[in-house]
């Protein structure tokens, strides 16, 4: 069973091939054009995916030693993710899946930032997660506590009612002049701060819902009237800044995940996407596996962000139960899992 996994979402197009659920390749294409708009210009996006997806699949394809013609189905991203993106990896996975007479396998997004944790290469015995666990999904887009009973029965018990925790971080790094994606410079400069030297709002939201903008809009007041009375603040005081941010998006999520984990009596917790590259959130869920004793379960970096070894590990769960998508099937834009 070798499926070949394509991943065209947001701004990296990725390609992987994975041989009886072991991952043979990874490639993944990123853009870095956006850089300098403070976010993804969605036009943009699906221009590069148009250049990338070609040598990119046959990078995936050499890489893993693998000839198109011995592909069994390729797992393609349907969904959520930007229109234009989406429709470079669908209608390639189409064309391909067509010439070659094989089956389609479409992924949720969402889904493969969970299953990620299930990927192997080769000689890799890492422990995965018994169902069910409880997943914290987070990335730019996405802030959610996820009941996992199967891979494929999901339910979303908890997410945010506004902004995620990785907009907050990007929106936050943009005003002081950070640059974007804000997450990875936000964590490089907490580092070397001190998380408690800035208090900002906290939400009182009930359940297991999540909210950040009051995170933000406090952290972007306050950050005004301290440069008016010196217009050097960020520079003088950033690491610390980024510190203090850092801990309370930090703090927010781990509470409401200490509550789902006790309300459910789970033991067993995964955290997912790319957010949970960011140092504090990991360093986070170690401290809490010593205090709650919780059996934690924390990507690799390289499964952090979007990448098509999910997509293929999803594909794989689905080929075993012939779990196929038809021809016509279009993408689209959102949709929870």
């Amino acid at each position: 069973m070798i499926i070949l996994g394509i991943e065209s979402s947001c701004d990296d197009t990725s390609a992987a091939v994975m041989k009886d659920g072991i991952l043979l390749s990874n490639v993944t294409a990123s853009q870095a054009v956006h850089e300098a708009y403070g976010g993804v210009v969605p036009e943009l996006a699906s221009r590069a995916h148009q250049q990338n997806i070609v040598p990119v699949v046959d990078q995936a394809l050499k890489r893993a030693g693998v000839d198109r013609e011995q592909l069994s189905a390729i797992a393609f991203t349907r969904g959520p993710g930007l229109m234009g993106s989406l429709l470079v990896g669908v209608s390639f996975a189409k064309g391909l899946a067509a010439g070659l007479n094989i089956p389609m396998i479409e992924v949720n997004h969402l889904q493969g930032h969970v299953l990620a944790h299930f990927v192997r290469e080769a000689g890799d015995e890492h422990a995965v997660p018994p169902f069910p666990f409880l997943c914290l999904l987070v990335s730019g887009g996405n802030s959610q506590i996820i009941l996992v009973r199967a891979y494929n029965d999901m339910e979303i018990i908890g997410k945010t009612i506004d902004d995620a925790a990785g907009e907050a971080m990007d929106k936050c790094s943009k005003v002081m002049g950070m640059g974007y994606p804000g997450g990875p410079i936000i964590d490089r400069l907490a580092r070397k701060g001190n998380p408690h030297a800035y208090q900002f709002a906290r939400p009182q939201i009930p359940d297991y819902d999540y909210s950040f903008s009051g995170l933000k809009t406090s952290f972007l007041y306050n950050l005004r009237e301290w440069v008016k009375e010196d217009p050097d603040f960020v520079e003088h005081h950033k690491e610390d800044l980024a510190a203090s941010l850092e801990y309370t998006v930090v703090d927010i999520l781990m509470k409401k995940l200490r509550k789902a984990a006790k309300d459910l009596g789970i033991k067993h917790v995964a955290v997912a996407g790319g957010v949970s590259a960011n140092t504090g959130l990991r360093n986070a869920f170690l401290d809490h596996a010593k205090r709650y004793g919780w059996t934690v379960y924390i990507p690799k970096f390289g499964y952090t962000t979007d990448n098509a070894a999910m997509i293929a590990m999803v594909g794989h769960f689905k080929y075993q139960d012939r779990d196929f998508c038809p021809m016509d099937k279009p993408a689209y834009s959102r949709v929870d899992i």
